[in-house]
């Protein structure tokens, strides 16, 4: 038993550390896509280049879902750190790895796209460094997604929504907010601040990359592929030669920056690069998809610029005939130069938007939503704010938008612990029902003797019980639960209007070759009336699951059996408090599927798993706030009048000097017995406590 209680505490440990490394992962990569909604829109298209599906994806598609693949893994990795809404939480993280990981190891051996995107610009991996993560947090997707019921909540299920929510809205402002702006953190080489050209240099020193190159000849109709080292004599022919990089050496930041001047095709990049006055630079990567709303205001600038004599060019990668159109559009007069189109879309996330150096030094960006005014461009720039670099503090901004993201939940989480949570457990305290003895449940007495009392040993304990209840009435229906050699024989023995038959346990098959099994349709041509299901030995020892004891209790309700169903959790459960998570799990997973009509037919018997055979018995405190809340959860699922007519037992050595005081709590409804059942007077006196 010690050493399943230590297997149990190394899976609760194992599953949680997988929670939060998945949570970790999945909020870290939603927050990456909501600060650059547009970064994650062109990954979406170049994924949709690289397979061949542009023409069938409309043109608002991949910015629609790039601010929903941020609300998701935002949402996804804050409900996995709560602990929260867990089935629909892991259920999705373990779609997500499914779908993902094929995708990536794809990626890695056909290398469509040079990243994936998940980390945005925040943290480039190789595609096949993204592979490898993915192993892992696929491995700790599918422990979270079967041991589920272990993920311990952070919340109650009555803020669990406030938290869930604001996630939500976290995800879609920020998303939208960075869209309609610049990214409120730029992790890319054209950041403010950056020298271009220094960031396009070569240290000296740096390990150069190394190519080897392949030469394909051919003679007397025989193509063979050379390298220098084995290049044949003169008698062969050439046909074809190729370039493969065989060791990468070091890299700039900046490798991919050029500037051609359209009109006159020249290359301009050093010369706007030194220039040591002041250099506007209009990025419209595709102009004919640029927002012309601003238009004005460009043009402004412009003259601005040609005004105090500050050089202006517009940077794009479209055709000259997408270009006229432009100009004709908006009567646009500055030069126009070629640039790539990645190499734009990374220096700013907008459409066009405007970038403003000197001397090689980015000083400042704008979106074109908030482009400077005539009011800020009121003098020479080297006496204006603008004309300076902008300050940009990366740490203070990271910390904000973290302070935005948690105080706001810790909040929540404060007055869950602090408020809530108190008041629940104060009320169940204080409960008082004044119905409880015109409650319409009945109370119950059940005896399992469990593998006791051979044949002989078993009639004579039946009919000693018989005899001592023959001439009373108690207060209460008394079941006795019988091994299966018993029953018909014992069924026949007593006066079943005064004492119940109930079986231990049922198979989960309704007849054919399964040796040993005993079927429901068996259990009840005994005449017996009851089957307890889903004991705690049975899902320890047997290891009985749901599924399994759902099937059970189909079969026993298809042949007129009572269940009685058995739910409840270990001692490190118990002082882990996720006692009510436990319950909740096991009741949902083989009861909450019935109708409200069939649930109506079931008898639970919470029992602490802690306090079966062990001496130790929940306190008549404990065993009411547990019941209470199964009754609420079944309040919840069913509603309150079948939850006020469910018969729940408590069953943990429970014994006729504590019966009194446990079955004075409104919400315990009577008792399983086990080691107390096994001898009549024993049981009698348990019984005779609802006779006070």
């Amino acid at each position: 038993m010690e050493t399943k209680n230590q297997q149990n505490r190394i899976l609760d440990v194992w599953v949680n550390l997988c929670r939060f490394l998945l949570g970790i992962v999945f909020v870290f990569s939603g927050f990456v896509k909501a600060i650059d909604p547009l970064g994650s829109t062109y990954k979406i298209q170049d994924y949709a280049e690289a397979f061949g599906l542009t023409s069938f994806i409309p043109g608002f598609l991949p910015l629609f879902l790039a601010i929903f693949l941020a609300v998701f893994e935002l949402s996804v990795g804050g409900y996995l750190l709560f602990g929260i809404r867990k089935n629909t939480s892991t259920a999705l993280a373990l779609l997500m790895l499914i779908l993902m990981t094929p995708l990536t190891f794809y990626l890695a051996l056909k290398n469509p796209v040079s990243d994936c995107g998940c980390f945005g610009d925040a943290l480039v991996l190789t595609n096949w460094q993204t592979f490898y993560k993915n192993i892992i947090l696929l491995i700790a997707a599918i422990s979270c997604f079967i041991w589920k019921p272990r993920i311990i909540r952070l919340v109650s299920e009555k803020t669990q929504w406030l938290i869930a929510l604001y996630i939500i809205f976290f995800g879609l402002v920020l998303s939208i907010y960075c869209y309609r702006n610049l990214p409120i953190l730029d992790f890319r080489p054209y950041k403010i601040g950056t020298d271009i050209l220094q960031s396009m240099s070569i240290p000296e020193g740096a390990k150069k990359s190394v190519y080897e190159n392949f030469f394909t000849l051919e003679k007397d109709g025989v193509k063979k592929e050379f390298t220098l080292e084995n290049y044949p004599d003169s008698t062969w022919k050439f046909v074809d030669s190729r370039t493969v990089l065989k060791e990468k050496g070091y890299e700039p930041p900046i490798h991919d920056f050029s500037i051609t001047e359209m009109k006159t095709g020249e290359d301009i990049t050093n010369k706007i690069l030194t220039d040591k006055g002041y250099t506007f630079l209009l990025i419209a990567h595709r102009i004919e998809e640029a927002d012309d709303n601003d238009i004005d205001l460009i043009n402004e600038i412009y003259d601005y610029s040609v005004e105090n004599g500050y050089s202006f060019y517009c940077l794009t990668s479209s055709l000259d005939t997408q270009i006229e159109q432009w100009k004709g559009k908006t009567g646009a007069e500055y030069p126009f130069c070629f640039s790539d189109d990645v190499t734009l879309k990374t220096i700013i996330r907008s459409n066009p938007g405007l970038v403003l150096i000197k001397n090689g030094v980015i000083l400042n960006k704008w979106h074109h939503s908030n482009l400077p005014d005539e009011y800020a461009l009121s003098g020479k720039l080297d006496k204006l704010e603008i004309g300076h670099q902008k300050l940009v503090d990366d740490k203070h901004t990271i910390i904000l938008v973290i302070l935005w993201f948690i105080i706001p939940l810790l909040f929540v989480l404060g007055l869950d612990l602090l408020v809530i949570k108190r008041l629940d457990r104060k009320r169940q305290r204080n409960l008082i029902n004044p119905l409880k003895n015109r409650k319409m449940r009945k109370n119950i007495v059940a005896g399992n003797w469990k593998m006791n009392k051979t044949l002989a040993e078993g009639l004579a304990l039946a009919k000693e019980l018989n005899e001592v209840l023959a001439n009373e009435k108690p207060n209460c229906d008394v079941v006795i639960g019988t091994p299966f050699i018993h029953l018909a024989s014992v069924a026949a023995a007593i006066d079943t209007n005064k004492i119940g038959v109930a079986a231990q346990n049922c198979a989960d098959k309704e007849s054919g070759a399964y040796t040993g099994e005993v079927s429901a349709a068996m259990v009840a041509s005994t005449g017996a009336k009851y089957v307890i299901l889903g004991h705690s030995e049975r899902r320890a020892y047997y290891h009985e699951t749901a599924e399994i004891l759902k099937e059970k209790v189909a079969l026993a309700l298809a042949n007129d059996l009572t269940p009685i169903f058995c739910i409840g959790e270990v001692l490190e459960e118990r002082e882990a408090g996720k006692q009510n998570e436990i319950v909740y799990s096991q009741l949902a997973g083989s009861l909450f599927d019935l109708s409200a009509e069939d649930f109506s037919k079931i008898v639970l018997a919470y029992e602490p798993v802690w306090a079966i055979g062990t001496g130790k018995t929940a306190t008549a405190e404990q065993a009411q706030e547990i019941h209470a809340y199964i009754r609420s959860t079944i309040v919840e699922k069913y509603g309150k009048e079948v939850a006020d007519n469910t018969s729940i037992l408590y069953g943990g050595s429970c014994k006729a000097s504590n019966a009194k005081e446990l079955f004075a709590n409104p919400d315990v409804d009577g008792g399983l017995i086990g080691g107390a059942s096994l001898k009549a007077d024993d049981f009698k006196g348990i019984i005779d406590a609802f006779n006070a």
